[in-house]
């Protein structure tokens, strides 16, 4: 039933098309930390320079998506994906081309952050025109699983060209896919049909609202868990040989599989519950042994709930703002994500340097995730109910103006 109400949703005009440019725009986000990190490293010999330009990229994209998502409302999708898109690839050339030292790189390294394209809440606002209320629940799903390819397969892609062909080659083939793939976005016909009204609140007024602050929130925990489990990873297999991949690919394995199989699943206020309880179990096992074998298998059952989990935050978050919020919401979401990425990956490195041992980054993913289940229960009743409900964002009314009588 799964597999027939995916094909029938594919063929749903413009949704396959969307999907698959999306993908490819968005494809970059799993390759540019990688590339600007090898980069620097080669360019300085300093992995703590690496680190500072790393760092300075991701307070760039934690920063823009709120403010370039609301843009949207003001100025248009189009002009906006055009312009971040432009400044990105520029900033990227740069790093790739230019004599830079610590403070440049750090500079383009911001610059390349606050530009990075809104495509995913461009592409999330897009979706509930593009389907009926019934659809967009599974479309979610099939969204928040089919970008576990990226996580798959862009992280080895970079690594690969990095190394064997250098890391000046590697940032420009970030640059190249930025452009191939985000024009393909911002060419698409939905792109230029979908028009995001105003916003007549205050910036920042809609993370307030509970769903949204719930989303988050716990976005920030679940990445932060991920992130954990990354850190883990590489310390365990020894800075990142075959078998860190290998147990990587597994968990986002797992995370696709869930993801695919929950998407016809109603959305109830426990299903956030229910879902990260997955991820909290898989995760704690990970902590009894480091064999390759048993990690492969606790982190698979961990991937379980990841996406299902991902697809219960944008479904929430659509369904509780108006039209022309979901933009800056799920700009916000993203933020939350980036944020919990950046948390979760230094508790895990410091808890690793404390006890000397990998299983301190999966117990910092085991507390992300336990927190998030947590955060999950005692609030269950700001969940909406979407079971018996449409999911779509609330339509956006104005007063009309009528003729004296």
């Amino acid at each position: 039933m799964a597999a027939s109400g995916y094909r029938e949703l594919l063929r749903t005009p413009g949704v396959a098309r969307m999907i698959a440019a999306q993908l490819t725009a968005r494809f970059p986000n799993g390759m540019s930390s990688l590339a600007i990190l090898l980069h620097v490293e080669h360019m300085t010999g300093s992995y703590g320079a690496a680190g500072l330009a790393l760092a300075a990229t991701s307070v760039g994209q934690a920063v823009a998506g709120p403010i370039t998502s609301r843009w949207m409302g003001v100025w248009g999708m189009r002009r906006v994906l055009s312009l971040t898109l432009s400044v990105c690839v520029l900033a990227f050339l740069g790093l790739a081309l230019l004599p830079l030292d610590i403070a440049g790189y750090m500079a383009l390294g911001l610059v390349a952050g606050l530009s990075t394209p809104p495509v995913q809440a461009a592409v999330r606002t897009i979706y509930p025109k593009l389907v009926n209320s019934s659809q967009l629940t599974p479309l979610f799903s099939l969204d928040a699983s089919l970008q576990e390819i990226i996580w798959i397969l862009a992280p080895v892609a970079i690594t690969f060209v990095s190394t064997q062909l250098g890391t000046v080659t590697g940032l420009l083939l970030v640059a190249a896919i930025l452009v191939l793939g985000g024009s393909w976005f911002i060419l698409s016909p939905e792109v230029g049909r979908v028009r995001i009204p105003r916003s007549r609140r205050g910036f920042g007024a809609v993370v307030l609202k509970p769903p949204v602050l719930l989303a988050t929130v716990i976005g920030f925990l679940l990445i932060g868990a991920c992130a954990a489990v990354e850190v883990g990873v590489v310390a365990t297999f020894d800075h990142g040989g075959l078998e860190a991949g290998l147990v990587l690919a597994v968990f986002s394995v797992g995370s696709l599989v869930g993801g695919l199989a929950s998407g016809t699943v109603p959305i109830g206020p426990w299903a956030m519950a229910r879902r990260l309880a997955i991820v909290t179990v898989g995760l704690a096992l990970t902590m009894v042994s480091l064999n390759v074998f048993w990690l492969g298998g606790t982190l698979f059952v961990a991937g379980l709930g990841i996406a299902p989990a991902l697809a219960v935050l944008f479904a929430i978050t659509t369904a509780s703002v108006k039209f022309s919020e979901t933009a800056e919401a799920f700009g916000w979401a993203g933020t939350g994500q980036l944020i919990g990425a950046a948390a979760g990956s230094a508790i895990a490195g410091f808890l690793i340097d404390q006890t000397g041992t990998a299983q301190g980054a999966y117990l910092a993913a085991t507390l992300f995730a336990g927190v998030g289940l947590l955060v999950a229960v005692l609030f269950v009743r700001s969940f909406p109910d979407l079971r018996h409900r449409d999911p779509s964002p609330i339509p956006d009314t104005e007063p009309v103006s009528l003729p004296p009588s």
